[in-house]
């Protein structure tokens, strides 16, 4: 046994990074159902500018040709949350803006208020993941054990 890990055929992390991006749809939905950030909280994004479906300005993007921060705290508008993504308006230099982020294009979230930080890996590929080679473990059906062998009883009786 050489103790290493299989490769698993299951894309956990991706899975969990879904989740975990939920998770900031979530908030910055509560967030737009209200309109205002509640107490002290204020999130910094961080999301790839040139990622499919960001929706910036050009000059960002020039100004920012990989990876930007947006900061929601005090002047931010017309926050709107999809399941895919958000829209929000922010000023930068004076001058308003409106940015469409794919959730999937988020690198980073943190609401230093409460010291609360999730970090991301960048989606490499939207429409799904890379092709790979059929699972091995699709072989004959295995005939079943009439014997009664193959029966687990259970009983959630607590002891007294």
């Amino acid at each position: 046994m050489t103790g290493s890990v299989p490769d698993s055929l299951i894309p956990y992390d991706e899975i969990v990074q879904e989740a975990l991006r939920a998770v900031v749809g979530r908030v910055l939905d509560q967030v737009a159902a209200t309109g205002a950030l509640p107490g002290t909280h204020h999130f910094y994004i961080t999301f790839k500018t040139r990622a499919p479906g960001v929706d910036i300005p050009d000059r960002l993007i020039e100004r920012f040709p990989d990876e930007m921060t947006i900061v929601l705290q005090h002047r931010f508008w017309d926050l709107k949350v999809d399941d895919e993504r958000f829209s929000v308006g922010l000023s930068f230099n004076q001058i308003p803006s409106m940015l469409v982020i794919p959730f999937a294009a988020i690198t980073g979230f943190h609401d230093p208020a409460v010291n609360f930080e999730l970090r991301f890996q960048a989606a490499e590929d939207p429409d799904g993941p890379d092709p790979h080679d059929e699972a091995e473990n699709d072989g004959p059906a295995a005939t079943p054990v009439e014997d009664g062998s193959n029966v687990v009883a259970v009983d959630f009786k607590r002891k007294k």
